[in-house]
């Protein structure tokens, strides 16, 4: 029997791969601790470890992990830059993910953050139930008509796109590479930048996409653009966009990711002074919506994840390749 060590595990996850064990010979051990080098010896005894988004399998981790005899490392998400591959391919790891578990989870996610920004849904839900029906504050805009720049064009971005054009959103794009026959009008990122009146971000995380959104950017957008991120955090310098908040230039930014979330999402500090002062002042803002890497969260997107990574230690172990394998 293969055993298998999950880390950031959660109720949610737990109960997601437990209804997806029936006939397969596979042991689980689920770990609540992230995995890093503080808690990678509990990875002693397993053929494969499962980690999450703020997993940190650095090259520290990987070489621990390989002299313990670990096989596989089956990402249970899309994105990978928390994983140093270099070490893991130098030590004969092999690395799976679930590269679609649900677009429209997290596409919708993206729509939904805009929508309640831009037509202050939160704010009204907070005032009614104080019994204030006032509208003093509370104007918003029509997305019917206003460009939309969608940087990133997968199968997370092109649903985005088919939802904004439901809206009678002028949809423009940019991607390193352009989808051939998509109907997608692709413009150059500094077009995009420019042109755009919100600006919604599907792209993975890479050395050239690192903090994409930076100072330099950010002037060149228009004045009360909407940015929002439901990708990785890192692709915004969020001190940058702070920064550009309280000059007035950007209108609103709806976080579902942020580039220090590692220290604090997915966990209640509630009570307890958060130790970030840019996340603390972004979260005041009154025109920033911040969820905690929330986008993902449907449960048809949890068992594709169970599903599939369960079906990535099964392939792997079988010797079957699956297209899921990263190195």
């Amino acid at each position: 029997m293969l055993k298998l060590a999950m880390f950031d595990t959660k109720g949610y996850d737990r109960a997601a791969f437990e209804a997806r064990l029936a006939g397969r010979d596979v042991e689980i051990k689920f770990f609540e601790p992230n995995l890093s080098c503080d808690t990678v010896a509990l990875c002693a005894g397993y053929d494969c470890v499962i980690p999450f988004v703020n997993d940190r399998l650095d090259a520290d981790v990987i070489e621990c992990i390989a002299r313990m005899g670990v096989k596989l490392i089956a990402l249970r998400c899309a994105g990978y830059n928390n994983v140093d591959l270099d070490a893991a391919r130098a030590a004969g790891i092999t690395v799976m993910r679930v590269p679609a578990y649900s677009p429209y989870a997290i596409a919708e996610h993206a729509m939904a953050m805009l929508l309640t920004i831009v037509r202050r849904t939160h704010k009204a839900y907070i005032r009614t139930r104080d019994y204030n029906f006032s509208l003093n504050g509370m104007v918003g805009f029509d997305l019917h008509g206003k460009t939309v720049g969608v940087v990133g064009t997968g199968r997370i971005g092109r649903v985005f796109i088919d939802i904004c054009r439901g809206f009678g959103m002028h949809v423009i794009a940019y991607d390193a590479y352009p989808a051939a026959d998509a109907g997608i009008e692709y413009v150059s990122k500094e077009e995009l930048l420019s042109r755009s009146d919100i600006i919604s971000l599907h792209c993975p995380l890479t050395k050239d996409t690192y903090h994409m959104v930076d100072e330099a950017a950010l002037s060149t957008m228009k004045k009360g653009v909407v940015i929002v991120n439901t990708s990785r955090g890192a692709l915004i310098d969020a001190e940058a966009l702070l920064n550009a908040i309280k000059r007035r230039h950007v209108g609103a930014a709806c976080l579902d990711v942020y580039e220090e979330e590692g220290d604090f999402f997915f966990e209640d500090f509630s009570g307890h002074i958060l130790d970030d002062d840019v996340l603390s002042r972004l979260i005041s803002m009154p025109n920033v919506l911040v969820t905690g890497h929330q986008a993902f969260l449907t449960e048809e997107a949890l068992d594709n994840i169970a599903s599939t990574t369960l079906d990535n230690v099964r392939d792997f172990f079988a010797g079957v390749k699956n297209g899921n394998e990263i190195i």
